[in-house]
């Protein structure tokens, strides 16, 4: 199925490429424009903020809590009955240490709130909460696709592989656009994006 976009765009692959070049540059400006200091850092409200930031041009759910069901594989998400409690009581978890933080990092990835763009915005949040307790943030460029993958699948159980792997890539290096920028890259590979460099839109 075809996500209704502004964009009038009917055709999946056209889709496809329209959404990663756009969002891609929104990421960009993001970060150089400096209006990534003035995301929420550690609430749902900032996730909202970043989705809104880089899909507002396309789509109209942008920045707001999906009202259908989802599922990935074999998995499904929060289902829509607990969607309006469950941002509320992840934005109560603590998140002083690099582990709390990947705790809600992870029932966050399980709400998974938005109709479309969970990951790539989440990893942007992600980072920005590594950055302002722990004063480090994740190197992806070290973190392999099918190795991400399948520790994000099963941290819904356990999350000490999602830990061990995220743990291992972290770097101080906080403020770095050249990790910034292919960190994006990276984060859209794992979804399927790769026709565009970000530095290079």
């Amino acid at each position: 199925m075809i996500l209704q976009n502004k964009l009038n765009i009917n055709e999946q692959i056209e889709l496809h490429l329209a959404e990663e070049k756009i969002s891609k540059q929104k990421a960009k400006q993001l970060f150089d424009t400096d209006e990534i200091n003035n995301i929420e850092v550690g609430t749902f409200c900032g996730l909202a903020q970043i989705h809104y930031y880089l899909f507002c041009d396309i789509y109209d759910f942008a920045g707001k809590i999906r009202d259908v069901n989802i599922s990935k594989g074999d998995f499904r998400f929060a289902p829509l009955l607990y969607l309006t409690e469950s941002p509320k009581n992840i934005d109560k978890m603590p998140h002083r240490t690099f582990d709390e933080i990947i705790e809600k990092y992870v029932e966050m990835n399980i709400a998974h709130p938005f109709r479309e763009g969970n990951g790539r915005a989440m990893r942007i949040w992600l980072d920005l909460l590594l950055k302002k307790e722990i004063k480090q943030v994740v190197n992806w460029n070290l973190i392999d696709k099918e190795d991400y993958l399948s520790a994000m699948e099963r941290s819904v159980v356990r999350s000490i592989e999602i830990k061990h792997l995220l743990h291992q890539a972290l770097t101080d290096k906080i403020n770095d656009r050249e990790i910034f920028m292919k960190g994006i890259d990276i984060s859209y590979y794992y979804e399927g994006y790769y026709e565009y460099k970000t530095e290079e839109l």
